[in-house]
């Protein structure tokens, strides 16, 4: 198969472009500076150094394509991602970005179109199993992943297989987010808000990795790429902090989680991933985040 990625240098496509590779795949994937195209050409794909917002070069980068995946994120990092304006350059992705490539792959008569979204935009539900039926809260963080979502629902009211995958809290020694967690837990603060019952729905980086491989043989619909068991708050960090040899932290002040730019990150959600178990036979390497943690810190050390 023929394909297009965006998001070819972030934490999913450097897991996720030697998996398509191996799998035999054709990849052509974008690459914008000298380092990363050298890269993507070791790695054995052809890059291109298109920008995502120029509708027509992302046409022609395209041509000839069977299959988009777009993968291509902007999450602002620290203190700033509570800020509205923090979160411009994500959104402009997850919407102009996501509508360029679906016009694109369209336009190439592609049969297929891959949309990374997330689970955060569920609502808090406490110890309830969440599925891809829940309903929804959206903070001004979230709109623009249902913006992306809805592109790929386009591509398939237009005769294609438009899939998108609700992936969970990322957690991988190539993420950003898990190397902050770490530098907060031997600070001795907790690195999530929320209740100490209240779960974390995550995901290994390797193992959505595995999960978009396998969304392009799934039939086109919404999933969601979780663990296997979702921990609580509590759970989550007295694994990170067992992983790598330290003393968990004291949960954060309750009062925290309700601010209003962050109470997005303190809902309990307890997501399920067997719908898209059941459609595609994926399911995770590392079953919870305690065999992601151990893992994490076995490559720290390493």
């Amino acid at each position: 198969m023929r394909i297009f990625l965006a998001g070819a240098t972030g934490v999913m496509g450097r897991r996720l472009l030697p998996l398509l590779v191996a799998e035999g795949h054709e990849v052509r994937a974008i690459a914008r500076s000298e380092e990363s195209r050298a890269t993507v050409a070791r790695q054995g794909a052809e890059a291109v150094a298109v920008d995502l917002f120029d509708p027509e070069g992302v046409q022609r980068a395209v041509a000839g394509c069977d299959a988009v995946i777009n993968m291509a994120t902007r999450i602002p990092m620290g203190p700033a991602a509570a800020l509205r304006g923090a979160w411009r350059d994500n959104d402009r992705i997850r919407q102009e970005g996501s509508r360029n490539l679906v016009d694109a792959a369209l336009a190439a008569g592609a049969g297929r179109y891959v949309q990374e979204s997330i689970v955060f935009v569920y609502r808090d539900h406490g110890a309830e199993w969440i599925t891809e039926a829940s309903p929804l809260d959206i903070e001004f963080q979230l709109q623009s992943a249902l913006d992306a979502e809805a592109q790929a629902a386009r591509f398939t009211e237009a005769g294609g297989i438009g899939v998108a995958l609700r992936f969970g809290a990322f957690l991988d020694e190539d993420s950003a987010h898990t190397r902050d967690a770490v530098t907060m837990i031997r600070r001795g603060q907790s690195p999530v808000f929320g209740a100490p019952g209240a779960y974390t729905s995550s995901v290994m980086v390797r193992d959505a990795a595995r999960a978009v491989v396998a969304a392009l043989h799934a039939p086109a619909g919404l999933y969601n790429v979780v663990d296997d068991e979702p921990l609580t708050r509590a759970e989550y960090v007295a694994a990170a902090a067992s992983a790598f040899g330290l003393a968990a932290p004291k949960p954060l002040p309750a009062a925290i989680g309700k601010l209003p730019r962050v109470r997005v990150l303190a809902r309990s959600q307890r997501v399920a991933n067997a719908v898209f178990t059941r459609a595609t036979g994926w399911a995770p390497q590392f079953p919870s985040a305690r065999e992601g943690w151990a893992a994490v810190a076995a490559r720290a050390a390493a």
